[in-house]
């Protein structure tokens, strides 16, 4: 930086040094920025610059910066100055604290600032004794500690601007301040406050604080010296102290916040052993009687803070009291979105507490006491509530426990039961007992204790929950037994059906839990654990099966829900066979296909006591299934891709029984339509094991499965139910989903969780529409807007009726339909995610037809949620793991006539398809099928890769038929070329002829006649881009090497030739985009001719090229003219210079030019100075011994004048001066040049 020496003439300024440093001056500017990050920094940066440069006048003027900058207009500036104020002083220790805290009192005085700039002059002084604080030297000058409580004792009459801003500064203070600082100097200051503690909340805060902070100096005897009792917490003070929490209450109201008032009162009231007065009298009988707001707020806030400081007397007491019961009405109301909600800040108390105590018997107590909080018998907390997962394992099981217990005897009247104010004012009926509603929020929080993994909880304890549920949702208790602890307590009310149906669920819900519980040993890679699978290596399943055999062969102790028939029983006996007989060949090998089976026989064994009618038949069948498997695997082990059935042994076979791979896919088919997500689990465990088993009749099965149903193209299935039930079923819907409303966490069941949400929208806007159709039509809604008192006629409300009934009975009937669907589509989603065959598999080339189908269906199917997501999983599975797969089957030599057939049939039905993003998946599909039949060639193995030293046969097809295949696509291309709109593009073809040079050389002279024969000049330029794609291959030259060549290029030279006489023809744009692609295709023929001296007459084609700019207007630049002259290039014609022609002096001819587009800015002709008749003048030599004239020698006097003023004239009409001629040729040619550069704009 450039320093500059002041001037000796000019007094030198006291700051002078200052005003010449920007970087010190810029710091205070970043001080005053909003941003943060940019305020650290300056801070940093200053100190830095201060303690490397030591000057006293830099030190001196920073003091007097930052002092002044503490009452900044901007709200973002005060806190930077008055950190860097504190970091200053921390700094620099010789800068006594008195002499800044004198400062901040001389320059922020409130009492002499005028009344503008108070409130500038109040937030200075209190920044500034925050800098004092923040300095840690003010304990260090006790003088300086009361000069600053003094301070911030005047600063509390600024109410409206600071609010309680200098009362909390104070209290940080004095939680700071060392005793034998406040005992000396603070106490006498602050006496009259504490003295007047009952007056304002603040100073009762300042009271709590000092008698917290110091507790041997205000000991009962100075406090009953200054508030007349040694008891701040009595009966003779809980009024004024019931006033003053509820004022702080309402100054609170908008932080949202438990005032700290609350939280001291509530400390000191246990300290003085109190609390019973405190929290009755002061909060449930003063707080909770006012009218509903920030007073019950701060209640509940003072609860949920209060948890840690209570004992466990008092937490029950508490948590069963008033406080309790009005937030569980504010939580049961404020249901809707718009309302305030609370119990998202109970829950954090909730939760920090759990977590940061250890005794269990405090947790108990507050888990309890929050479950006891119940609205009609259903619990106020969510069943899946998080909070549970910081229980110790100890507080946990008591928990369970306690939960148990109330399930087998649910005493509502016991528990904190209430109906909360708007269930009052509504006078709403239960439409079920209490104690069920209550039973059911139980199971819900056990099965969730058990689902989520961060809850402490052993196996032990997840298998008495799991046999706890089990017990109770299909069997009863006869009589006692010690070894079956569920007998030992009967249920003092029976369940009910709902109830029972409802366990139902949570059971299979929690089975699938269980089912994907992570094991204890993290050392084991998440992908590659076992599902399923205790510690010792059994399965979760096998227990719960071994304890329900048990619980069957003690039919005097226990009663099941539903008897089993004999059927039945011997079909569950069979599986447990069965599941014994696959554990003793599982040590053996096949393990994990052998635990997939076990898994699915205990499944379906478990399901057995919910639906044993519909699954005994699976079982025989599945149990034959597993048989067969076993000892065909035990014969012979089958080659890898040699799955499929030959003709002869299936003719062989005739109406023989099926297989059991074909039976076993059945059995998985119909298991996959079931909602539950365990049962799809499983499925997809043994899909993955009978893959290499899967012939062709279990394939044509499961492609049946994604096919669409016949009615599908209409509003799907509708089933019709009678009205008693369907009313029925969709009340008994309608009662769980009202217990369900008041939790805020999904549990995690047995259920579906795929969402079909959007579609459930979209239907009710559409039943909300023609419900209103029927109620205009019918104008019961101008009879309901109508104030006057006629209602409708009693033949018009039943015919109403009867068009409400008929629309509430289509309405049922599609919701039902809709279930169904999504059934199916989950069996399909299932199918497509889990079922898996190797892509050098055989039978992978029936599936070609069924994903093309199922790919077209989803693209008509729009935007819907879940069809876009079948199609994108089924084209993602046709792209990337069938055509663009490296392994494909090289096996299919028995099925060319098949495959010939198939490839036929798909380019055909490409053909008439009207939309090429379809059309692209056939062509990909056409070309895998060419793949399979040209096989591996002689340069490839088998897995797809490259032998080293073997070149591959460029002519080597396989067992294509060449001829019948180019003829296919020879038909294609036709297609393409003679139609306006067709499905196929031209890098479809483009792909061919680089996938299979042969197929190209068959297709080259057709796509050579398409230059001329095209219907369109759209077509004709892409026949032209393929053959330029197809020359450009070098494989394709190799193929056609020597003769064949040289008589394609001379055909492409006379189809070009005739391309380019364009005389007659109009400019448009798609001629020159035709005629740039065929520029393209001659530049490069041309040059493959000269490089490869072939013997083919070009001069017609350069003829044909030179006519071309008599058709098209060719500009400087562009893309037609550029390979226009790239391609004359190569017959040694250059593209022409432009030769600017200057205008003769002697008159000759001009070109002609466009007129000038008028400037703007200008003056018009009419207003410009007309040019005066110039004297001569003298050589420049001469000039300076001529005498000047007089306005020569003013204009050397003043200097230059206005050049827009007009020049004076003398009396004899000479002009008074003139330019030097110098200054005069520079102005011309400036003008000149400003003139071509305007020219050379309009030319432009």
């Amino acid at each position: 930086m450039m320093n500059i020496q002041p001037i000796a003439a000019v007094p030198v300024r006291t700051a002078g040094a200052l005003h010449q440093n920007r970087v010190f001056l810029d710091f205070f500017w970043d001080l005053a920025k909003p941003d943060q990050d940019i305020r650290l920094r300056a801070v940093e940066n200053l100190l830095k610059y201060l303690k490397d440069n030591n000057e006293e006048d830099e030190l001196e003027y920073t003091l007097k910066k930052l002092v002044d900058g503490l009452a900044h207009t901007r709200e973002a500036a005060r806190p930077g100055f008055s950190l860097a104020l504190g970091q200053l002083l921390t700094a620099f220790e010789d800068i006594t604290l008195q002499n800044i805290l004198d400062r901040i009192r001389e320059k922020h005085n409130v009492q002499t600032a005028t009344k503008k700039f108070v409130r500038n002059a109040a937030f200075g002084s209190l920044f500034g004794v925050l800098a004092l604080h923040q300095s840690g030297r003010l304990f260090k000058e006790p003088p300086v500690v009361l000069g600053s409580v003094q301070l911030l004792q005047n600063l509390t009459q600024q109410r409206q601007h600071l609010k309680d801003l200098p009362n909390k500064t104070m209290m940080d203070i004095l939680a700071e301040v060392p005793k034998k600082v406040f005992e000396e100097v603070l106490l006498s200051a602050l006496q009259a406050d504490m003295a007047s503690a009952f007056q304002t909340p603040e100073q009762l805060q300042l009271l709590l604080v000092a008698l917290e902070r110091f507790p041997q100096t205000l000991q009962p005897k100075k406090v009953k010296k200054l508030l007349g009792s040694s008891k701040i917490i009595n009966d003779d003070n809980i009024g004024q102290l019931t006033h003053l929490l509820k004022m702080a209450a309402r100054s609170a109201k908008k932080e949202c916040a438990l005032p700290p008032l609350a939280l001291d009162l509530l400390k000191l009231s246990l300290r003085e052993d109190s609390f019973q007065l405190f929290w009755n009298k002061a909060v449930v009988e003063g707080m909770l009687k006012e009218h509903w707001g920030p007073t019950h707020f701060v209640s509940f806030r003072l609860l949920g803070s209060a948890l840690p400081l209570l004992s466990v007397y008092q937490l029950r007491e508490v948590l069963s009291g008033e406080v309790m019961k009005q937030y569980g009405d504010h939580v049961v109301s404020a249901q809707k979105q718009d309302h305030f909600k609370l119990a998202p800040e109970m829950d954090t108390y909730v939760s920090n507490f759990l977590a940061g105590c250890q005794d269990t018997e405090k947790q108990l107590a507050v888990m309890v006491g929050f479950t006891s909080l119940v609205n009609q018998g259903y619990p106020v907390v969510p069943s899946v509530w998080r909070v549970v997962q910081h229980l110790q394992p100890a507080a946990l099981r008591n928990y369970v426990a306690w939960l148990r217990s109330t399930f087998l005897r649910p005493r509502v009247d016991e528990l904190l039961n209430f109906t909360s104010h708007k269930q009052m004012e509504r006078k709403e009926e239960l439409k079920e007992p209490p104690q069920f509603r209550l039973r059911k929020w139980i199971v819900a929080r056990l099965v969730s204790i058990v689902d989520n993994n961060h809850v402490k909880k052993d196996e032990q304890l997840i298998m008495d929950i799991a046999r706890f549920v089990f017990f109770h949702t299909f069997f009863s208790v006869k009589k006692a037994c010690a070894n079956i602890p569920e007998t030992e307590e009967k249920l003092h009310i029976p369940l009910d059906g709902k109830t029972r149906a409802l366990m139902v669920t949570s059971f299979f819900g929690l089975l699938l839990s269980v089912h994907n519980l992570p094991l204890a040993d993290e050392s084991v890679a998440p992908q590659k654990r076992p599902t399923g699978v205790t510690s010792d290596g059994s399965l979760w399943l096998e227990r719960l099966v071994q304890y329900a055999q048990d619980l069957l062969d003690k039919p005097a102790l226990v009663r099941p829900v539903h008897t089993l028939s004999e059927e039945q029983r011997q079909a569950w006996d069979s599986m447990l066979e069965s599941v014994a007989c696959l554990k003793k060949k599982g040590g053996k090998g096949h393990s994990a296909e052998n635990a997939a089976f076990r898994q699915l026989f205990l499944l379906i064994g478990m399901h057995l006591f919910k639906a044993p009618d519909e699954l005994v038949d699976i079982m025989k069948d599945l149990q034959r299934c597993v048989d067969e498997a076993q000892e065909k695997t035990a014969k012979k082990n089958r080659e890898k891709g040699q799955l499929l059935v030959t003709k002869a042994k299936s003719g062989k076979r005739g109406e023989a029984e099926p297989q059991w791979v074909e039976v076993m896919v059945d059995i998985l088919l119909s298991l996959l339509s079931q909602p539950s997500r365990h049962i799809r689990q499983v499925c997809k465990s043994v899909f993955a094991s009978i893959c290499p088993h899967v012939n062709a009749a279990a394939l044509t099965a499961i492609l049946d499965a994604l096919e669409p149903d016949e009615d599908a193209e209409g509003d799907g299935p509708v089933l019709v139910l009678d009205d008693a039930e369907a009313a029925e079923k969709m009340e008994t819907e309608n009662d769980v989903e009202e217990d369900m409303e008041n939790e805020s966490d999904g549990t995690s069941d047995e259920e579906d969780d795929d969402s079909d949400g959007a579609v459930e929208e979209e239907v009710d806007q559409n039943f909300k529409a023609e419900l209103m159709k029927v109620l205009q039509k019918k104008n019961a809604l101008a009879a309901e807007k109508d104030s006057s008192e006629d209602d409708l006629d009693d033949d018009t409300m039943m015919e109403l009726d009867k068009s409400l009934s008929a629309l509430f009975s289509e309405q049922q009937k599609k919701v039902l339909a809709r279930k169904d669907t999504v059934a199916k589509m989950r069996k399909k989603k299932t199918l497509l995610f889990d079922f898996k065959i190797k892509a050098d598999n055989p039978l992978v080339l029936d599936l070609l037809e069924p994903l093309l189908s199922l790919i077209e269906r989803g693209m008509a199917l729009g935007n819907e949620q879940q069809g876009q997501e079948f199609l994108r999983r089924a084209a993602d599975i046709f792209k990337n793991q069938l055509c663009r797969s490296k392994g494909y089957c090289k096996t299919a030599q028995d099925r060319q006539e098949e495959l010939h057939f198939l490839l036929n049939k798909l380019m055909t039905k490409m053909q008439k398809l009207s939309e090429s993003s379809v059309g692209l998946y056939y062509f990909s599909a056409a070309l895998y099928v060419v793949k399979v039949l040209r096989g591996a060639p002689s340069g490839e193995s088998v897995d797809g890769a490259l032998v080293s030293g073997v070149a591959p046969d460029l002519r080597f097809m396989g067992n294509v038929d060449v001829e019948q295949v180019a003829g296919i696509f020879r038909e294609a291309l036709g297609h393409f070329m003679s139609r306006r709109k067709s499905p196929l593009t031209t890098q479809m073809f483009t792909d061919l002829f680089a996938r299979f040079p042969v197929l190209c050389v068959k297709l080259l002279n057709a796509t050579v006649q398409h230059i001329a024969s095209g219907i369109r000049e759209h077509q004709q330029g892409q026949a032209c881009v393929l053959l330029l794609r197809a020359m450009q291959n070098r494989d394709v030259q190799k193929l056609m090497s020597g003769v064949p060549w040289l008589h394609l290029c001379t055909k492409v030279v006379a189809q070009l030739t005739a391309a380019f006489k364009l005389q007659g023809q109009m400019e448009n744009k798609a001629l020159q985009e035709k005629t740039v692609k065929a520029l393209e295709l001659c530049r490069l023929l041309v040059k493959l001719i000269q490089l490869q001296k072939l013997s083919v007459d070009l001069e017609a084609l350069k003829s044909a090229l030179q006519l071309l700019p008599e058709v098209f207007a060719f500009k400087k630049t562009g893309k037609l003219e550029d390979t226009y002259w790239t391609v004359m290039r190569h017959f040694g014609v250059t593209k022409p210079t432009m030769e600017k022609i200057k205008p003769g002096k002697d008159g000759g001819q001009q070109p002609p030019q466009r007129p000038a587009k008028k400037q703007k800015g200008f003056l018009p002709e009419s207003k410009k100075k007309k040019k005066r008749p110039q004297p001569v003048l003298e050589p420049a030599a001469d000039t300076s011994s001529a005498p000047m004239t007089d306005n020569a020698r003013v204009k050397k006097g003043q200097g230059k004048t206005n050049n827009k003023k007009k020049s004076k004239r003398k009396a004899d009409g000479t002009p008074a001066s003139q330019p030097s001629p110098a200054k005069k040729s520079k102005m011309q040619n400036d003008k000149s040049v400003k003139k071509k550069k305007k020219n050379k704009q309009t030319k432009d």
